[in-house]
């Protein structure tokens, strides 16, 4: 009598019992993070929104698992694809491929000095090239801690010469 009357007053706070789930669900996700807890939390939340709306423990349990299987088949694979994509945008040595360098010694293939990034490296141009000093390049690849060289196509852009 005690039991019928203890899930009698659970199911008329139902919502307490879906916002727990939701709570254990998304702490689940944390340790997981493969959206599945996530979305089953949503689910969770959709079954509080249907006891607020009086439908019966049946329903909130059918609401809830429809949400929680709608979320699971539309928004994880879209969550999970944008999870997984690389980082935008190159970093570290990568990043310094195209940009324009300036050639402090002669780069021939067994090598040379350009300013690049306002640093000086060591330098090599591509067989059968050769940049003299003075010359604008390009950096069309980066070798250990070398720059490999290019020719500038249409040069870098100019800097007004400050008048005195």
């Amino acid at each position: 009598m005690i039991a019928v009357g203890f899930l009698e007053e659970l199911l008329e706070r139902s919502w307490l019992l879906w916002i727990a789930a939701a709570l254990v669900l998304g702490i689940l996700e944390i340790t997981a993070i493969d959206l599945v807890f996530a979305m089953l939390a949503g689910g969770a939340l959709a079954g509080a929104l249907a006891d607020a709306l009086g439908l019966g423990f049946v329903g909130q349990v059918l609401v809830a698992a429809a949400v929680a299987g709608l979320l699971i088949g539309t928004i994880r694979p879209v969550l999970l694809r944008r999870l997984r994509m690389p980082p935008t945008g190159t970093t570290n040595a990568a990043a310094l491929v195209g940009r324009p360098a300036l050639v402090l010694h002669e780069v021939t293939v067994r090598g040379g000095l350009v300013k690049l990034a306002g640093e000086t490296w060591s330098a090599r141009s591509a067989p059968g090239r050769a940049f003299a000093e003075g010359e604008d390049v390009v950096v069309t690849a980066i070798d250990g801690a070398t720059a490999v060289v290019g020719p500038a196509d249409g040069g870098a852009p100019e800097q007004p010469e400050e008048s005195t």
